[in-house]
């Protein structure tokens, strides 16, 4: 049993997704066929996710969207946009793809609009992280804009740990958010190769969940805990659950507060 609740701490969940009305329904199932695994919410929309966050007091969210080809990007960073300004509580990270043609004016664009990171999914996108594709990304956002990647997957090798650990030396200056505890399904190889540093984080979604709890904890203390932070992979996921996972792992009440809230607000400039 948690020795503490979520709602005795300030929680920034970073990392949610979220989909217009129209195909909310149809994007939400997509992942779960592309996972094989039962969602726990069936639709992936914005009232849903405020629904869910409102249980455990949430004061703010990490709000994303992922462009599986050029020609969404605009759209989806549009609606990120307006949904959060719609909504004071979302801090959205906009999409980008490594074919999309005007990389420069895109991220001029997200910058001006108040978004505040880029969003990537290697395995979605079929663009390995090391490509050069993504490498037209990084050169245009490094320094500028942080990066929240999916990491890992048993079945792919677009978003290898190995890859992260090469792009942190080829762009020193990279802010990165690596989630799933680095590697989701490639937890060994993450500890192997990854390691807290002063331009990587990570996030806890998709991941608590899915190992032990002492499996999770020596990977949280090698990463560093004031290197991880809260999140809940909204709609795959309930966020109420992954926090009550997360303080099942008897952490103290400062290490949990600064998982919570305090190195995401440090990570965001918040």
């Amino acid at each position: 049993m948690a020795q503490f609740t979520p709602q005795e701490f300030e929680i920034i969940d970073m990392h949610a997704h979220i989909f217009p009305h129209k195909i909310s329904e149809k994007a939400t199932e997509s992942i779960g066929q592309f996972y094989d695994i039962q969602m726990h919410y069936s639709i992936g929309e914005t009232e849903r996710l405020l629904k869910a966050e409102q249980q455990i007091g949430t004061k703010r969210m990490l709000v994303c969207s992922v462009a599986t080809t050029p020609k969404q990007v605009v759209s989806i960073n549009n609606f990120i946009k307006e949904e959060c300004d719609a909504h004071p509580e979302m801090i959205g990270f906009a999409a980008l793809h490594g074919k999309f043609e005007d990389l420069a004016g895109e991220v001029d664009r997200v910058i001006a609009m108040g978004l505040h990171g880029i969003k990537l999914h290697a395995d979605f996108q079929r663009t390995p992280i090391d490509s050069p594709a993504s490498y037209r990304i990084y050169e245009v956002i490094e320094g500028r804009l942080p990066v929240l990647m999916h990491m890992g997957d048993y079945r792919h090798d677009y978003s290898h740990p190995t890859m992260l650990a090469k792009v942190m030396r080829d762009f020193p200056r990279l802010k990165v958010l690596a989630s799933h505890l680095g590697g989701f399904g490639a937890w060994d190889e993450a500890e192997a190769v990854l390691q807290g540093g002063d331009n990587i984080r990570f996030d806890t979604s998709s991941a608590v969940g899915l190992m032990s709890p002492e499996r999770a904890v020596r990977l949280i203390r090698h990463y560093g805990v004031d290197r991880c932070m809260f999140g809940s992979d909204f709609p795959m996921w309930d966020p109420r659950k992954e926090a009550e996972q997360l303080l099942s792992l008897g952490f103290t009440r400062a290490e949990y507060e600064q998982m919570f809230a305090r190195t995401a607000k440090e990570f965001l400039n918040l």
